[in-house]
């Protein structure tokens, strides 16, 4: 098992100010970082990988797609513009060494048209990721779709439908990921979602309820864990949290109010929780 964090509890733009954070966080005894992708600067990126490596940390790096950028646009401009952005953030994670490009990769986050996916949509986004991921594939990077609840996006909201949308893609640069904080919405049970994506799952998000330290708030990490011990995953828990340092982040998260004492207090304590209920799942 691999411990990493996510670096959007401090910055959406990893730059040489944050090196000695990656230090810290090395310190405190995590695998790894899950970098914040927006930025797809070549130079920097290869810069954020040598630091990586000469501290011993690996990476993950997780994305969205926007609305001028969106796979499953009735617009053909469109759609071809997410290609080409989803191209650059996987050249991008290549030069920082991340293997895997996580998140909403199949549409454009927030963006709603007022009623459910359409076969139509479900079609572009497999022709786009397709071609996405044959890319990733030549910069040894793995796509991993993340489902998102209901009020972040339409497309994909359960651990059955986003497996079901990667199985049939059937590339082996595309698969898809398991989050506690959407599947504590969207799920009925949480042990029939974690075995109807089993075969598909590459990696999981470890995020509470109210997207702070984890353990301290009302996800079901009892059945969470077992879950995920039953079917032998055997990958990345990677904590996801947001705070109010960044505030267009934070306005994206719709986080209002501080959910912990601190960054510190958050990534040590989430650790530590991580750590305890596996070895004891």
């Amino acid at each position: 098992m691999k411990y990493g964090m996510n670096l959007l509890l401090w910055t959406a733009g990893v730059t040489e100010d944050h090196f000695s954070l990656l230090d810290d966080i090395k310190s405190w005894g995590y695998d790894g970082v899950e970098l914040p992708m927006f930025d797809f600067d070549l130079g920097m990126n290869q810069k954020i990988g040598e630091k990586l490596k000469s501290t011993g940390l690996g990476a993950t790096a997780v994305t969205v797609c926007t609305p001028e950028e969106n796979p499953i646009s009735p617009d053909a401009a469109i759609r071809q513009a997410g290609l080409e952005r989803l191209k650059r953030a996987i050249d991008a994670c290549q030069a920082a060494g991340a293997e895997k490009l996580c998140g909403p990769i199949h549409s454009a986050l927030g963006e709603f048209t007022g009623s459910g996916r359409t076969e139509d949509e479900w079609k572009w986004a497999q022709e786009i990721l397709t071609q996405a991921a044959d890319h990733a594939k030549q910069a040894d990077v793995t796509l991993v779709c993340e489902y998102l609840n209901r009020f972040e996006c339409y497309f994909l909201n359960c651990a059955e439908d986003c497996s079901r949308f990667t199985r049939e893609v059937n590339h082996p640069n595309l698969k898809m990921m398991y989050d506690t904080f959407h599947a504590n919405i969207e799920e009925k049970s949480i042990t029939g979602a974690v075995e109807a994506c089993q075969d598909q799952m590459v990696h999981v998000h470890i995020s509470e309820n109210d997207r702070s330290t984890p353990g301290e708030g009302g996800v079901n990490w009892d059945e969470s864990f077992a879950a995920l011990k039953k079917v032998n995953y055997d990958g990345w828990f990677v904590i996801e949290a947001f705070g109010l340092a960044l505030p267009e982040l934070a306005a994206a998260t719709r986080i209002w109010r501080r959910m912990y004492p601190s960054e510190e207090h958050l990534a040590k304590e989430g650790l530590a929780f991580m750590k305890s209920r596996w070895e004891n799942s």
